[in-house]
């Protein structure tokens, strides 16, 4: 019998793979998209899905957009991925073929036979799976697709419902808990982009101190050495 992995495995594999320290306003964000990919994914009920991947890969992006040092993104998401047994190649791989199947689609012919024979087949596997694991990352994937489709789109608030009624139909999905998930997932990202601002203000205002520090131990330094050039010069 195969112990089930927990949250504490996960963070430990985390922390193991990615050793450097992660900035306090971001690590907040990586735990809890840890949490999260680890509870679906253990779930008997999970389906891994390009949607979810989309779904993932796009949650982290836009959640650490910002992150310094830049050279670390790449290598939190990888340990992110690992630490819950994800690949993140493929996961970022099957974003980028998902994304470019829906090139020439509309809302309305999404869940159409327009629609790429892939992107049908998972609609219809997800439809068909009365057991099917449904997560705030998949929801974040669905909205995804539609963004991808057309972002304009997205500010018609009864359009936008209007499709997401007609897809989570399509996938006997609830659209009540889509649409409150998809809420939260746009006020976390207003609260995370209010927060990099704030961020971005003290590391401005830090960098004028050192500057400014800078300038006068320079300042200092060449007026010891005009003092020391004074004391020297024969009157």
């Amino acid at each position: 019998m195969t112990n089930t992995r927990t949250v504490s495995d996960a963070k430990r594999a985390f922390y193991t793979l990615h050793t450097r320290p992660i900035n306090s306003v971001y690590r907040r964000v990586v735990d809890e998209l840890m949490v999260e990919m680890h509870l679906v994914t253990v779930n008997s009920g999970f389906v891994y899905t390009p949607i979810y991947a989309l779904g993932v890969v796009t949650a982290y992006d836009r959640f650490m957009k910002g992150y310094r040092p830049d050279s670390d993104h790449a290598s939190i998401f990888s340990a992110l991925c690992k630490s819950v047994e994800s690949d993140p190649v493929q996961l970022r791989n099957d974003r980028d073929k998902l994304v470019a199947s829906l090139e020439g689609l509309t809302w309305d012919t999404l869940t159409q036979a327009s629609a790429s024979a892939d992107l049908q087949s998972e609609m219809s596997a997800i439809a068909g799976n009365a057991k099917f694991k449904y997560s705030r990352l998949f929801a974040i994937g669905l909205y995804t697709l539609l963004e991808t489709i057309d972002a304009d789109k997205l500010k018609d608030k009864e359009a936008l419902n209007a499709v997401l009624g007609k897809v989570t139909g399509a996938l006997n999905l609830s659209f009540d808990k889509v649409q409150k998930d998809l809420e939260i997932y746009q006020s976390n990202l207003e609260k995370m982009a209010a927060a990099q601002i704030v961020m971005a203000d003290i590391l401005a205002a830090d960098r004028k101190k050192r500057d400014q520090r800078e300038q006068e131990k320079i300042a200092r330094a060449e007026a010891k050495k005009l003092e020391a050039a004074s004391e020297t010069t024969p009157v």
